[in-house]
């Protein structure tokens, strides 16, 4: 026959095993919380001027890795990317040369 410190875990672990389905009872009741949308950003001109000349240096080949232009975009994608405050873009000085197409006119 059971004691009474048996009896006592018996009770104590049924209680225990209600509170858990009560609980996950609850938990699937209650009511989804609300979806929010939120309006996608639409990206500034910078970033779009930045994207632009990020496509036009990575597409230049091994001859042109130094270029002056991309040396200081790719500066500013990496200040960017580690959370500093965008910079505008460096100006072509006068004289430099436009980017380089192909005959289909796109930016090789």
């Amino acid at each position: 026959m059971l004691g009474r410190s048996d009896t006592f875990r018996v009770v104590a672990i049924i209680a225990l095993i209600a509170v858990v389905v009560v609980s996950l009872v609850a938990i699937h009741l209650r009511p989804a919380p609300p979806i929010i949308e939120t309006p996608s950003t639409v990206p500034s001109p910078a970033s779009d001027d930045l994207s632009a000349e990020l496509r036009r240096c990575s597409a230049l080949g091994p001859q042109d890795a130094e270029d002056a232009r991309c040396l200081a975009v790719w500066e500013e994608n990496r200040r960017r990317f580690f959370g500093r405050p965008a910079r505008p873009l460096p100006q072509m000085p006068p004289g430099a040369a436009a980017p380089a197409t192909n005959a289909a006119g796109e930016t090789r």
